[in-house]
């Protein structure tokens, strides 16, 4: 029998994770503005995808490896940080249109939309303290596996669900044409903050 309050205590931990705002946020409200709405919920799915690989990991004790060899962790780090710097580069450097198109956008091929997604995720730290401070401060250690398996479930699950609302919600078109109308303001604020991201968690991993 699963307890009532583990499974309340995950479900609590995992909403108010996925709803803070971070490189995941950025990517899909980057990735929908700029290219639609198919490409913000591809993007959704890889970040979502992007949660199974942290919680497999930590499943099969790969956190307890992690934990003890730090060489790991920032090799991990560093190139999440990479990531982060590059796509929020791409994003500086990219030239607005000089007029709105909301049906003519530069296409992003379906697994550009998805790996994007699923990167951000699996190279982001904060997803990897996530997952494995609530399997080892929250889920205890008598849970039988099928109930961590629906854990990490549930977490992809809410990761997917609130993304995809981000993504429908800046995908509408009254929104899209004014955000599109001030993209460059955005596109540096968006390329800024991943880049802001990108060399806090590289600084972090030298520190560390």
């Amino acid at each position: 029998m699963i307890p009532v309050t583990e499974s309340l205590a995950v479900a609590a931990v995992t909403v108010l994770a996925v709803v803070s705002p971070g490189p995941d946020f950025a990517m899909v409200t980057r990735n929908s503005y700029l290219y639609g709405r198919r490409a913000g919920l591809l993007s959704a799915l890889g970040i979502a995808l992007g949660v199974q690989v942290h919680v497999l990991y930590t499943m099969f004790g790969v956190a307890l490896l992690m934990a003890h060899a730090h060489s790991v962790l920032t090799v991990v780090k560093t190139l999440g940080a990479g990531y982060l710097v590059w796509i929020g580069l791409q994003t500086l450097r990219r030239r607005a249109p000089l007029a709105v198109d909301l049906h003519g956008a530069p296409a992003l091929r379906p697994a550009a939309a998805l790996r994007m997604g699923f990167l951000t995720n699996a190279l982001n730290p904060k997803c990897t303290l996530f997952v494995v401070s609530t399997y080892t401060q929250v889920v205890d250690a008598h849970t039988p596996v099928p109930v961590q398996v629906g854990y990490g479930a549930f977490m992809s699950l809410a990761h997917l669900a609130w993304f995809s609302l981000v993504a429908c919600a800046f995908t509408a078109p009254a929104l899209r044409a004014a955000m599109l109308r001030r993209q460059r303001l955005l596109d540096g604020a968006i390329g800024s903050a991943l880049c802001g991201l990108g060399v806090a968690l590289g600084l972090s991993s030298v520190v560390s």
